[in-house]
């Protein structure tokens, strides 16, 4: 089972783009911010990121494709305009019903090659800590932790 990645239509972008920074805000409420912090943070970030209603100029969105089929979503880009050469995994998603059978460490490995082809030459990303499924596969392709932040509730 070898998934693909297809560089997402146009016009399907900017109605994924919203449902991803909705689903960003609803993280950052797991990870225990309060909702009006989540929301102001996801907004910062959809502005930061998808500025206009456009893609950053470098990052590429990708389907990931199996069996002709679109799977899950793949969002790298440069970090930032002064670094071209670091990149960032934005966002990976493998939906639900195909999780389990390798294919977000395929999108991770096809990540990898893309981001390259691109000229980078680190690909990093961002982990909540409440989801140990993926922080573990990321820490078994190679991923090193850079930073861990904590809280306690009093």
């Amino acid at each position: 089972m070898n998934a693909t990645l297809v560089r997402m239509p146009a016009d399907r972008l900017r109605g994924w783009m919203l449902a991803a920074n909705a689903q960003y805000r609803l993280e950052r409420i797991e990870a225990g911010e309060t909702e009006a912090e989540a929301t102001a943070k996801a907004a910062q970030s959809l502005a930061e990121t998808f500025p206009a209603g456009r893609l950053q100029v470098g990052h590429l969105v990708f389907e990931v494709v199996l069996d002709e089929a679109a799977v899950g979503v793949l969002w790298i880009g440069p970090r930032s305009t002064s670094h071209p050469d670091e990149w960032w995994v934005w966002d990976v998603e493998i939906d639900e019903s195909f999780r389990g059978r390798g294919l977000g460490r395929q999108a991770m490995q096809l990540a990898e090659t893309a981001a390259k082809e691109q000229g980078a030459k680190t690909l990093g990303l961002n982990v909540f800590g409440f989801n140990r499924i993926a922080r573990g596969l990321y820490e078994s392709l190679g991923y090193e932790t850079m930073a861990v932040q904590m809280r306690k509730a009093l």
